[in-house]
């Protein structure tokens, strides 16, 4: 019997978020990605062509998890800019919104968790760091749009390279982090690695806002 089409939207998303949740478990029981396609069909109770109905790759399970995990942050990136008045348009006020936001956002747990799943980019594990700049460009990418929907005026390079300087600079002060901090229990909630965290988030700022607060 075929499936009417409410039904059968209703199964593809009961599954799609079984696989997910299956990957969840399967990442904190591991700490990693180290799983294959198998045990995810099996976690998830699903078949194994089910997967790949639903995600072309293993590695795409494993960003929408990251996405899901970061996009708790950049909704609450995006709605602390939406409380905030638009400014006149100009870089800096653009900047500077996106500066509250980022302090304002609990940035530091969501970048160690997602090193968690992804791990650490470097040169011993180089599919890392391009899964975790895969990640990165999706999340850019919505608040790329959001910039450009609150500032239509504004010169849309401008806006780009604001918001493409400010994230890839959350990579590197990332990569920085994880390294002092990474394989600390609980560095996520220490006092010391939170201040290390919004020291180096200063620096970043300070280090862009130079390129964006010159003349309008």
């Amino acid at each position: 019997m075929t499936l009417a089409p409410d039904r059968r939207a209703a199964l593809k998303a009961k599954h799609r978020a079984a696989i997910v949740r299956a990957a969840r478990g399967l990442i904190d029981e591991r700490g990693g990605r180290d799983f294959s396609v198998d045990d995810l069909a099996a976690r998830a109770d699903v078949a194994r062509r089910t997967v790949f109905n639903h995600f072309a790759s293993l590695d795409e399970v494993l960003l929408t998890v990251c996405e899901e995990e970061l996009s708790v942050i950049i909704d609450r990136f995006l709605a602390d800019m939406a409380k905030t008045p638009v400014g006149d348009g100009s870089r800096s006020s653009m900047f500077d919104e996106l500066e509250s936001a980022a302090r304002g956002a609990d940035l530091a747990p969501a970048i160690a968790s997602m090193y968690r799943i992804l791990g650490e980019p470097g040169k011993a594990d180089p599919k890392a760091a391009v899964l975790t700049q895969t990640a990165f460009s999706r999340v850019t990418e919505r608040l790329r749009d959001e910039v450009t929907r609150r500032y239509p005026s504004a010169d849309a390079l401008d806006a780009a390279l604001l918001v493409e300087s400010l994230m890839s600079g959350i990579v590197v002060i990332a990569d920085h982090w994880l390294q002092q901090y990474g394989e600390r229990p609980g560095a996520v909630v220490d006092d010391e690695s939170r201040a290390a965290w919004d020291a180096l988030l200063s620096r970043l700022v300070h280090s862009v806002r130079s390129g964006y607060m010159p003349t309008d």
